[in-house]
């Protein structure tokens, strides 16, 4: 077997509408709906399905919790750019900007919490 690329992933959160509110408004990314009434959030090529705390939707994780995601996002914007974003949005930034190492290379990241205090890392890959 070979993976190409990741489709989708799964957050479980205590609140769909206030983590849609979020990931629409801090991170640009568009609410859609499938299936039966399910929600995910979509950008570029991928969606993030949400579960709610407590939700029957099978199959599903073992113990899904809300919280326990550690993200990176990638985006063209320069960190600069970011960080004001993040600040204009009211959002606190933990840590960076700080030079990481990304699947395609040298980048540079910021972090901070969504609403169910998941760890959220953007990165601008460095040109060259």
């Amino acid at each position: 077997m070979e993976i190409d690329r990741l489709d989708h992933l799964v957050l479980t959160v205590a609140d769909i509408e206030e983590t849609c509110r979020f990931y629409q408004t801090v991170m640009g990314m568009k609410r859609v709906t499938f299936g039966e009434a399910r929600t995910a959030l979509h950008f570029g090529q991928q969606k993030i399905n949400l579960h709610a705390v407590g939700s029957r939707i099978e199959p599903r994780a073992e113990a899904p919790t809300a919280g326990s995601a550690d993200l990176c996002f990638i985006t063209a914007m320069p960190i600069d750019e970011v960080q004001a974003h993040l600040r204009a949005s009211g959002v606190i930034i933990e840590h960076g900007p700080v030079a990481q190492q990304g699947a395609l290379g040298a980048m540079c990241s910021v972090y901070f919490r969504d609403p169910d205090k998941n760890l959220i890392e953007v990165a601008v890959y460095d040109a060259g």
